[in-house]
């Protein structure tokens, strides 16, 4: 019998294969990563989508688990030319007449938040000050914590509903749509469990890490991983879709950074019947509506405050963004949505030509949604930043069956990898003590679609490769 071409093969190029391939080749294994994009990188990807010399973000923009994650902050990235840009703040949240800052400093965002000053600070303190220990445990749900207490107290407040602490934590508007903002990215209507976890843990990046870009945008991500794939003598192969494992070169393990339904029109009677099941049961939720801008200028902010940080948390009040999740989690679609915004190009020129600029904004809308959300999402932005709509050069519209169509993980639009409520936050894809394992021999799940969830930290990877690594690549 001859001997496998190679130890692993990685199915996905995102960041969780990428880390996953770079774990295993680390050990000396032979790793071939396929796939199917003609670049890779998954969501870690950059393009001149509106004009020449305008780069965007095709879909991440701003990366506080980047550089927070265990299993990239370890790797030498910077080596390759990786380099974090920190914004002055790390987000920001204007409201009708002044604007919310979430600084790096506790203490200096209790200062501004008035009669909230002091829950803020009741709020973050004890976990900020256990740093990126707390942030490791959150990131490996399924193994032991090295900070128990910490991690305890977060999730006591973690589990909750993020309209539940808003209502028992805050009096007045500032702290609570400041919170509002980062609970939202769950996607979750915010009267729902661990919505507030998710509040709690972005905005403890935001103190303990900031929320940084990469310096010329997402691809430099994706770059560093494929260059340090390489320096352990891993390969990656583009322009090469898989649509069955018997497409692949022979390996001992097979690693797919894919969603739960792809993998079973990929690896078909592999997976034992149950596993099949469970992933075509598995739930995808909202999907992301997106636009990128070329500008003439910056954005008018009303409040100039709102230019310190790369991130912008559109949607006015807690009430209002509540509001409008509910109704995208309702299957509708909200006439002042929330919309999340990033001005990469205040802080990095790489991004437009001199004195011009670009614009990242996103709404959330039902997934599979055929929508066009332009103006309202236009609305909500001349809302805080009157005059913007005469700065806009031209504009690119994403519509969810196209984020799809750019990465198949994001199924219906949803780039999220998934449902990340109560039911399905750590047992996606499927109740399992070790869910990126599939039950078929030598085949591995390592998507958004499994422990830890979306964002672009690689730990999905990590943990799947460790598994291999373990079981299978002694």
């Amino acid at each position: 019998m001859s001997l496998p071409e190679y130890d692993a093969v990685v199915i996905g190029s995102g960041p969780n294969g990428l880390v996953a391939a770079i774990t295993i080749a680390a050990t000396g294994r032979r790793v071939l990563v396929v796939e199917g994009q003609t670049s890779p990188g998954g969501g870690t990807r950059c393009a001149e989508l509106t004009e020449p010399g305008f780069v965007h973000d095709v879909c991440s923009a701003i990366h506080p688990l980047g550089i927070a994650s265990p299993a990239l902050r370890t790797m030498p990235l910077e080596r390759h030319g990786l380099r974090w840009i920190h914004p002055a703040a790390p987000f920001a949240h204007p409201l009708d007449d002044h604007t919310a800052v979430l600084e790096r400093s506790v203490e200096a965002t209790a200062a501004n938040l008035g009669v909230d000053g002091k829950a803020w600070d009741r709020l973050f303190a004890a976990a900020v000050d256990s740093g990126l220990g707390l942030v490791d445990d959150v990131l490996s749900p399924l193994s032991l914590p090295d900070h128990p207490i910490a991690l305890a107290r977060f999730g006591l407040d973690g589990i909750r509903s993020a309209a539940a602490l808003r209502r028992s934590r805050f009096e007045g508007d500032d702290a609570a749509a400041l919170f509002a903002g980062v609970a939202a990215h769950s996607f979750l209507a915010l009267d729902r469990p661990v919505t507030a976890g998710f509040g709690l843990f972005l905005a403890l990046l935001g103190h303990v890490a900031g929320w940084p870009l990469a310096a010329g945008g997402s691809q430099a991500i994706a770059d560093a991983l494929v260059a340090e794939l390489r320096a352990h003598g891993g390969e990656v192969e583009c322009a090469r879709p898989v649509r069955h494992l018997d497409e692949l070169p022979s390996s001992r393990v097979v690693l797919a950074d894919v969603a739960p339904r792809n993998l079973v029109a990929i690896a078909g009677d592999h997976l034992p019947a149950r596993t099949r099941d469970q992933y075509l049961r598995f739930r995808h939720g909202p999907a992301a509506f997106k636009l990128d801008y070329a500008l003439s200028e910056p954005v008018p902010w009303r409040d100039p405050a709102t230019a310190k940080a790369a991130t912008v948390h559109v949607g006015g009040t807690f009430d209002e963004i509540a509001a409008a999740e509910l109704i995208v989690n309702r299957g509708n679609h909200p006439e002042h949505p929330y919309v999340l915004v990033a001005q990469p190009s205040l802080f990095d020129d790489r991004r437009a030509p001199a004195g011009r600029h670009t614009l990242w904004a996103y709404c959330h809308v039902p997934n599979g949604s055929t929508v066009d959300m332009t103006a309202a999402v236009e609305r909500q932005i001349e809302r805080f930043a009157p005059g913007f709509g005469g700065t806009v050069i031209a504009r690119h519209r994403t519509m969810p069956a196209d984020i799809e169509a750019g990465n198949a993980n994001c199924v219906g639009g949803d780039i999220a990898g998934g449902v990340a409520d109560l039911r399905q936050l750590f047992t996606r894809p499927r109740v399992s003590l070790r869910p990126w394992a599939t039950g078929a021999p030598g085949l591995y799940l390592c998507s958004a679609s499994t422990p830890p969830g979306a964002g672009v930290h690689g730990m999905c990877g990590l943990h799947a490769a460790r598994l291999a690594l373990q079981r299978e690549l002694r």
